[in-house]
C-alpha cells in the first residue's frame, strides 16, 4: 500500500509535512466517503486512491457504496443527464423508487462518524432518512451549469439539509443555493498503475499484447460510452483527419456499475463505424487495465475529448500528466486544466473542423507537440496532483469540525 513519503519525490517536504500538520489535528476523528459504484467513472477512482492514503496519515476514513438496482441505475443516469441539461421528464415513479433505495439503505448502513461525504446525485437524499449528528458535506462532481429545472427543484430540498457542497469549478456554484459552496478540484494519483511512469519500449509491448497496432499515428479518446462525451463527434473529426493524415483512432471505453446508457451507446458507434471505409483504422478497447490505459495514454500522438458537458474530466489530467498534448472541448471544468494554446487547446465542441486542423498541427509539427505535453505536464503536477486533493479535504475537516 501507498504512503504519504512515497510522494516525496513529487511534491516535495513542504507539502508532505503540511498534510502531516493537518492530519495530526485529526487523529481519532472519523471520515466517511458515500457513493454509489466501486468501479469506472472518476468518483470511484479518486476514492479508491483518497482512502487509503487517508487512513496512512492517521485519519480514520470509510468507504460506502449506496446498495442500488438496475431500475435505481437507470434513474440516477436520467437524473445525471437532466442535472447537466437533458430535459427527460422526472416521473413521479420515479422519484420514490430513488427514494425508497436511499431509505432502504439508510437502515441497515450506520452514520456514525464525525463527517461524512456525499458524492453525486445517486446517494444524495441520504440525509433525508439519517438523525444527523455531525457535519454533511456533498460532493458534486457533474456539470451543473444548466441543470434541467425539474431535476434541480427536486434535489434541491435535500442539498438544503447539508453543511457544505462541493463543486469542481467557479462556473457549479448555484446562486439559489445558500449552502456554503466550495471548490476543490478533483486530482489523480501520480503513484497508480494508471499513471506511473512507462518506458515507451514498454508501452509498445502492452499495446501489442493488447491487439493494438503502432504502426500508424494514434488518435484517441479515454472515457464511458457516455451521450456526453460525443463519440459520434469524435468519430466525425477523425474522418477529417483521416483525409490528410493517415492514422488511427482508438476509442478507449468504459462501462461504469451505475451506468446502464453505456452498452448501448457502445453498439451504436460500432454500428456507425461498420459500413465506413476505414473501419480497420477505428479500435474499440476495453480499458479496464490500467497499465493499457497508462500505455495508451502515453504512446497516442494526441489526446481528445470532445466533450459536450464535463464535470471535470480526470482522462484529461491523465493525459497532460503523461506529457501528451490534449485537443478538449472549452466545456465544463475542462477549462480549468488546459490554458489554451499554453498546455492544451481548447475548441468550441460543435467545432469539428477546429479539432481536426489542431490535431493535424500537432501529429506534423513535434516540437509543438513537445512543447506543449511538456507544459501540460508541469502545470497536472502544480495543481492536480492526490497529495493536493488530500490537504483540500483535511482544510474542509477543520473548518466543519471547529
Amino acid at each position: 500500500m501507498k504512503q504519504m513519503e512515497d510522494y516525496l519525490p513529487i511534491v516535495g517536504e513542504k507539502e508532505v509535512y503540511e498534510i502531516y500538520q493537518l492530519a495530526s489535528r485529526l487523529y481519532e476523528k472519523h471520515l466517511l466517503h458515500v457513493n454509489s459504484t466501486f468501479i469506472g467513472g472518476g468518483v470511484a477512482e479518486i476514492l479508491n486512491n483518497l482512502v487509503p492514503l487517508s487512513n496512512d496519515i492517521g485519519l480514520d476514513t470509510g468507504w460506502r457504496v449506496l446498495h442500488g438496482n438496475l431500475e435505481f441505475y437507470n434513474i440516477t443516469k436520467k437524473m445525471h443527464n437532466g442535472l447537466q441539461g437533458s430535459m427527460d421528464i422526472l416521473h413521479e415513479e420515479d422519484k420514490r423508487n430513488y427514494l425508497n433505495v436511499n431509505s432502504n439503505f439508510a437502515t441497515y448502513t450506520h452514520f456514525d462518524h464525525d463527517c461524512i461525504v456525499i458524492h453525486d446525485p445517486q446517494p444524495l437524499s441520504l440525509i433525508k432518512y439519517i438523525k444527523k449528528s455531525q457535519p454533511w458535506i456533498w460532493r458534486c462532481h457533474i456539470d451543473i451549469t444548466h441543470p434541467n429545472p425539474e431535476y434541480w427543484e427536486f434535489i434541491k430540498p435535500f442539498i438544503l439539509r447539508y453543511d457544505v457542497m462541493i463543486v469542481s469549478a467557479e462556473k457549479y456554484k448555484k446562486k439559489d443555493i445558500p449552502v456554503e459552496q466550495r471548490i476543490i478540484h478533483p486530482a489523480i494519483d501520480p503513484l497508480a498503475p494508471k499513471n506511473i511512469e512507462l518506458s515507451e519500449l514498454r508501452c509498445k509491448k502492452i499495446l501489442k499484447d493488447a491487439g493494438i497496432p503502432t504502426d500508424k499515428p494514434i488518435i484517441s479518446q479515454v472515457s464511458r460510452m457516455d451521450k456526453w462525451k460525443d463519440p459520434e463527434g469524435v468519430l466525425n473529426i477523425f474522418e477529417l483527419v483521416k483525409k490528410r493524415i493517415d492514422c488511427r483512432l482508438l476509442y478507449m471505453y468504459n462501462l461504469a456499475t451505475d451506468d446502464p446508457e453505456g452498452v448501448d451507446i457502445f453498439n451504436r458507434i460500432k454500428h456507425s463505424v461498420k459500413n465506413l471505409p476505414f473501419k480497420d483504422d477505428i479500435l474499440f478497447v476495453l480499458g479496464n487495465n490500467d497499465y493499457l490505459v497508462n500505455a495508451v495514454q502515453r504512446y497516442s500522438d494526441v489526446v481528445i475529448q470532445k466533450s459536450l458537458r464535463e464535470g471535470f474530466c480526470l482522462c484529461v489530467t491523465e493525459a497532460m500528466w503523461k506529457g501528451t498534448p490534449v485537443v478538449a472541448s472549452n466545456v465544463g471544468g475542462i477549462p480549468v486544466q488546459i490554458d489554451d494554446g499554453e498546455n492544451g487547446f481548447l475548441f468550441d465542441p460543435n467545432d469539428c473542423q477546429g479539432f481536426a486542423d489542431c490535431i493535424i498541427e500537432l501529429m506534423q509539427n513535434k516540437k509543438l507537440s513537445e512543447m506543449i505535453g511538456k507544459s501540460a505536464r508541469d502545470n497536472i503536477k502544480r495543481k492536480f496532483l492526490l497529495p493536493r486533493l488530500l490537504k483540500d479535504y483535511l482544510i474542509l475537516m477543520h473548518d466543519v469540525l471547529k
